[in-house]
């Protein structure tokens, strides 16, 4: 199983977006995946027609011990299931404060052999936009995080402390932890800061991999998730954009993403298996 953390702490760069149609595209091409919603926003929930379903056990109650695993997922499309969120979520914080190990709480239900559930080829975990315990949970319980991020020099400002983050984790709490790359969202071709933007994220990645730090093996992604309306209209109809508008030019996006994050997980699982 594949697992992907997809995280930046700065809200409205395409984070849930890109996490619940990156799901949808990865379970129609046949790939079994679990999407865990984490964001007390609930937006990723709210995305896929699960949000008026209150009484359902959530990720709130996984990560206070009220559920197992096996009773937070729910079955939304052919191949695709969520561990929806839920606004006490919130509260989680405050109240795992006290707990020794509150940072491996969701590694060790994702780990636990009694959990049960769904036999999955992809997790992907919606993290809410902020570096706290939530987020924390997270990276600790996944191998891989990938990065959407806004072609604006803002949305940079804020990259370096979250690379800071990563590999804090790897070195503390799960030394597995990798960036596998970034993704550029709401992307507008025909700006010039767009590109430009593009060629500073390329440029610095190019600088970790004669160093030992989580982000040295990340790439900027080939594919372009551009800016397009229906991405924006398809969590009003709670659908996927697949199931909303398919001919969009954000299904087209999002078809492709999907086709690199399998080709790059095959080429290096090949890499890794020839090794081992």
């Amino acid at each position: 199983m594949q697992s992907l953390a997809v995280i930046n702490q700065k809200g409205g760069v395409g984070k849930t977006t890109t996490a619940v149609n990156l799901s949808a595209a990865l379970a129609a091409s046949g790939q079994r995946v679990g999407l865990v919603d984490l964001d007390p926003q609930a937006h990723a929930t709210l995305h896929l027609g699960l949000g008026r379903q209150q009484e359902l056990p959530n990720t709130y109650d996984l990560l206070v011990g009220n559920s197992a695993l096996a009773g937070v997922w729910q079955s939304v499309e052919s191949n695709l299931w969520v561990a929806p969120s839920h606004i006490d979520l919130a509260a989680a914080e405050v109240e795992l404060a006290g707990v020794v190990g509150r940072e491996l709480i969701l590694r060790d239900a994702l780990n636990d052999p009694a959990g049960g559930g769904p036999e999955l080829d992809y997790l992907i975990m919606d993290c809410p936009p902020s570096l706290g315990i939530l987020t924390i949970n997270a990276l600790s319980a996944v191998a891989d995080v990938l990065l959407p991020l806004q072609p604006h020099y803002l949305a940079l400002h804020g990259l370096s402390k979250l690379l800071q983050t990563i590999e804090l984790v790897r070195r503390r709490l799960n030394d597995r932890l990798r960036l596998v790359g970034v993704v550029l969202c709401l992307y507008d071709s025909a700006t010039r800061l767009a590109a430009e933007v593009s060629a500073d994220v390329a440029a610095f990645l190019d600088h970790g991999p004669d160093q030992e730090i989580a982000w040295r093996e990340a790439r900027l992604l080939a594919t372009r998730i551009r800016r397009n309306i229906r991405l924006a209209e398809a969590p009003s109809f709670e659908q996927s954009i697949f199931q909303y508008a398919p001919q969009s030019a954000g299904a087209e996006d999002y078809q492709a993403l999907a086709a690199e994050v399998m080709a790059m997980y095959g080429a290096s699982r090949l890499s890794a298996d020839l090794a081992a």
